[in-house]
């Protein structure tokens, strides 16, 4: 059966109830459907007691995720979903439906015009947009954006943020939350990761003599408590969701973790056990962030089924890119963190839609993260169309949620990362089964067959020529259309060639 099917365990849909979703009348905000989109930061695709991989691997045996479990049974699991390798191209493309190659936020964001890319002597990335998005024209080296919870406010909805934002870099609009469509911001600005996970410590950099712009905002009333950041946020959101809930109105909750993040702070609710199981200190204090996320998500679904409005909400559950390079690899796959193998950029993916998605679905077709934007906002009712100031890259699949086939079946999924940050620059290409990555430095191809090679072992850039070919044909096309910025090769002064030029 082709990759661009669904194999569903159970396939009875209820028909009425997914017609009112879909369709609900102008006017009546109050009968959409809540959406709460649970993003979970650097967590690889194995890193759960739920198996992605078609067999359950050593992974997915050391974690305890038994939330996670519940969600896949009462949903749909995607088994290749993908985002960016890194963190603000991804919530940025999530948030406006576009493409890293066409937003050129490429790379992670922090200070204005300041860059993270190290000085090189070969290569030299391009002007990226190194300050984010921006809600507003006239900020420098931003791309300028109608965001996905402005549209959904627009619509009637609470929109609630919580957790790590990292849209925009420190000073400009984008770094606020608030500028970009949510009515309440809880702890997100410009940083992409927290000073630190313990209330003890403020959540502040420092008590280690650490940057303070990694402090995190807003939870004061936590400060000097034993509580776990991911903990903290997880109070807060039950507390919004609860006054919103009480007020009748739908809700948009980005329910965006700083965990599983440096840095690697152990959570002791869970810690001990892992110990005791005989993995070292820091694949036990990994092991307790990831369960401690997990825990995060079954406070959440505990208050919806508690206010009865589980069977009126959507959840989404993601990462924002695989594990970071610290971390054992996700075996099978190849890469992590910044890389562009499936490793650093396949990602675990749950979606739950009471009455519209069967339990115990799993769904195979490949699906990325600029397609959450036009994706929630059709669950929302809400079309998009010449209300936007970007494109969108994105494609809906709810279509494959109802169990039907998918809006593009013949697509091409497109990474870029022109940088010469901790790992060598790239773009590459999925289309089908083949994955082509042409990597920047010396113009060269890797083909792989992810049918037959999950792993990426087996280059078959010299034996299939023709594919290469066409595949770099393809990659450098959707470059361009995209306006994908290349870097320099210094050496040569010039610009990379797009592939296969």
């Amino acid at each position: 059966m082709s990759i661009f099917a669904c194999h569903f365990a159970r396939c009875l849909l209820v028909a009425g109830a997914a017609f009112a979703l879909l369709n609900p009348s102008p006017g009546h905000a109050a009968d959409r459907p809540n959406i709460l989109f649970f993003l979970v930061d650097d967590m690889g695709w194995q890193e759960t007691s739920v198996p992605f991989h078609r067999e359950v691997t050593a992974l997915n045996r050391r974690y305890q995720t038994p939330n996670m479990e519940r969600l896949a049974a009462q949903g749909m699991k995607f088994t290749q979903a993908y985002a960016s390798a890194v963190c603000s191209p991804t919530r940025v493309s999530g948030l406006t439906g576009m493409n890293a190659a066409r937003h050129n936020v490429t790379n992670w964001t922090l200070r204005r015009n300041v860059s993270p890319d190290p000085r090189r002597p070969d290569l030299e990335p391009p002007a990226w947009n190194v300050n984010g998005l921006s809600p507003v024209p006239g900020i420098e080296r931003t791309v300028v954006v109608t965001p996905l919870p402005k549209l959904l406010r627009e619509a009637g909805y609470r929109t609630i943020h919580v957790g790590k934002a990292h849209f925009g870099a420190q000073g400009t609009p984008g770094e606020e939350p608030l500028n970009l469509g949510f009515d309440v911001n809880v702890a997100g600005h410009a940083a992409g990761g927290p000073g630190s996970y313990h209330g003890q410590h403020d959540f502040s950099a420092a008590w280690r003599n650490g940057d303070r712009i990694w402090d995190v905002p807003g939870l004061e009333a936590y400060h000097g408590q034993d509580i776990n950041l991911t903990e903290a946020l997880t109070r807060e959101a039950v507390k919004h969701v609860e006054a919103t809930v009480a007020e009748g109105k739908p809700f948009y909750l980005y329910m965006s973790h700083y965990a599983i993040h440096a840095p690697w702070e152990k959570d002791d609710r869970f810690y001990q056990k892992y110990r005791d199981a005989g993995l070292n200190e820091f694949r036990a204090t990994y092991a307790s962030m990831v369960e401690s996320m997990d825990k995060s998500l079954g406070d959440l679904m505990g208050t919806l089924n508690r206010l009865g409005v589980a069977g009126n909400t959507v959840l989404v559950f993601a990462s924002d890119n695989g594990s970071p390079s610290q971390a054992d690899r996700n075996l099978p796959l190849r890469g992590h963190k910044l890389t562009p193998y499936e490793g650093g950029v396949r990602v675990p993916m749950l979606v739950r839609w009471p009455g519209v998605v069967a339990p115990g679905t799993i769904c195979r077709t490949p699906v990325i993260i600029e397609d959450v934007f036009p994706t929630l906002l059709e669950i929302a009712g809400v079309d998009p169309t010449g209300r936007t100031v970007q494109t969108v890259d994105g494609v809906s699949f709810v279509p494959l949620l109802k169990g039907e086939l998918p809006a593009a079946p013949d697509r091409s999924f497109v990474w870029h990362f022109p940088h010469t940050y901790d790992q060598p620059a790239y773009s590459a290409l999925r289309r089908g089964n083949w994955k082509l990555i042409y990597h920047h430095r010396d113009e060269r191809l890797e083909l792989f067959d992810l049918e037959a090679d999950i792993g990426e072992e087996h280059d078959l850039a010299a034996a299939d020529p023709a594919v290469t070919r066409n595949l770099a044909t393809e990659l450098a096309r959707l470059l361009k259309d995209r306006g994908a910025l290349m870097p320099r090769l210094l050496r040569e002064e010039r610009l990379v060639r797009y592939p296969g030029e």
